[in-house]
């Protein structure tokens, strides 16, 4: 049984270090009252109590300095049968303000369930609302990178991306350098344990779906149940085929927008497409705003941000494309903007846990690979793409993708359009694991789609699995 955390904490500790003090961990026999002292939280609407616990801002370094994890729980409304972690994503989605206007995703699982979220390190109040330790840094929205020319080009990226992150490392160098999936599952652990479950219950919103993966990596033994919904695959032992899935699956968002096209008069507009992409990578077209143009990867990502929404957006697609056609691109503006989109905020976890290009040669062969796979879309919004403001990041990759480890119990994964056939990736790995596909647009399903959400509850409380190829 867990000791008080003032007494335990170094031991708590030494079991959320990797190798083989986290194969060591011995986990309590029972659920027991857990050692977190709650309170109203700040501006609680709904009910919610708050707890501090104190973690090692670096993990290696247990007896070092310690942040401060605000942890938020809604008790059960029925006699508790355990307590489920709740995180949503971002990175740095504020889980206890999340919670608070979400409060009517969770009844049905809070009869036998406590809830049970948190406001991830690094991502503080400023920004994003978080009520943790916060990371003092000033997160900008940066574009994505153009793919570099030469050498000098490659090295110029580099050196642009030092200077963006040095701006909030220097801040505070140490907790700068310990925000990857992995620090916020170790962090996950010690919630865990402060509790006084025996095993983990999860449930991992987009990219909190990275947490999922890494915690399943680390503490395979204190998974009880592990949900992924609307996440991507970080745990391929292969990195460049997963790529090549990634951009396959943006191939079939657009041949669906081509295929309605047949019957809702843009037939016209697929061969509209090659002709303007292949026009746009050699020269930027212009929009009406001042100093926008785009060249061809920026058109596929904004393209494929459209296709992924369904038929809704569709018509607005075929038009921006055909006006794009003409000489201005201004269809693809997003409303409101002044800023070169696509963009993404700095990557402060993500530059952690992706794997980056260290050279021009490797770069170009990838993604030269990637658009003979994908034609229409290229390597836009893969993470061919996304990785390029980590080029020359500061700090190394800390939590590299790796496969599972053998031992896990089943679990579920979730998602949309694509989202689906990623996280069946990740969880054939498993074996009895399933995933519940959406055949539509859309992110994520447990907030949106009552037939999931059910099949998640039912999982979470009872380890019930929905059958295979479940359709919601």
């Amino acid at each position: 049984m867990p000791k008080p955390l003032t007494l335990t904490l170094s031991l708590l500790i030494a079991a959320l270090l990797p190798g083989p003090a986290a194969a060591a961990v011995t986990t309590p026999s029972a659920r027991t009252a857990d050692t977190l002292k709650w309170q109203p939280c700040p501006n609680d609407k709904i009910g919610m109590e708050c707890a501090d616990l104190q973690v090692p801002a670096d993990w290696q370094k247990p007896e070092g300095r310690k942040l401060t994890l605000k942890i938020g729980r809604l008790k059960a409304t029925g006699t508790p049968k355990g307590s489920v972690l709740v995180s949503y994503g971002g990175p740095g989605a504020p889980g206890i303000a999340m919670t608070q206007s979400l409060p009517t995703w969770w009844p049905d699982l809070r009869k036998q369930m406590d809830l049970i979220t948190w406001d991830t390190r690094g991502y503080g109040g400023d920004q994003f609302q978080g009520l943790s330790t916060g990371l003092p840094c000033t997160w900008t929205r940066l574009p994505i990178a153009d793919l570099p020319r030469d050498n000098a080009d490659f090295g110029r990226l580099a050196d642009t991306n030092r200077g963006y992150a040095e701006g909030c490392r220097r801040n505070d160098p140490e907790l700068f350098a310990n925000m990857s999936s992995a620090d916020h599952a170790r962090d996950m652990e010690a919630i865990r344990q402060a509790l006084g479950d025996d095993k983990l219950n999860y449930y991992g919103a987009s990219y909190a779906g990275f947490y999922g993966q890494a915690y399943a990596r680390l503490f395979p033994g204190n998974v009880r149940t592990m949900v992924l919904d609307g996440t991507y695959n970080h745990s391929a032992a292969d990195w460049a085929r997963e790529l090549e899935a990634t951009a396959a699956t943006n191939e079939q968002h657009l041949r669906r927008f081509f295929t309605w096209c047949t019957g809702n008069a843009c037939t016209d507009v697929p061969a509209l497409w090659r002709k303007l992409i292949a026009r746009s990578a050699a020269a930027p077209i212009p929009t009406k705003t001042p100093g926008v143009a785009y060249k061809a990867g920026d058109l596929q990502s904004f393209a494929l941000g459209l296709a992924r929404q369904g038929a809704s957006a569709w018509p607005t697609l075929a038009t921006a494309i055909r006006k794009a056609s003409k000489g201005d691109a201004s269809g693809f503006v997003p409303a409101g903007s002044g800023l070169r989109y696509p963009d993404q905020a700095t990557p402060v976890t993500e530059c952690t846990d992706w794997p980056r290009f260290t050279s021009l040669k490797d770069l170009t062969a990838t993604v030269t690979r990637l658009r003979k796979i994908a034609p229409n879309a290229g390597a836009a919004n893969t993470f061919a793409t996304s990785t390029l403001n980590c080029i020359g990041w500061p700090v190394p990759v800390t939590n590299p993708p790796a496969a599972l480890p053998k031992g896990l119990p089943p679990l579920l994964g979730a998602g949309t359009w694509g989202e689906s056939d990623a996280t069946e990736r990740i969880l054939s790995q498993v074996p009895g694991s399933t995933t519940i596909h959406h055949d539509g647009p859309g992110h994520t399903l447990y907030g949106t789609n009552a037939c999931a959400r059910a099949h998640i509850n039912r999982y979470l409380t009872t380890r019930t699995l929905p059958p295979s190829e479940t359709q919601c």
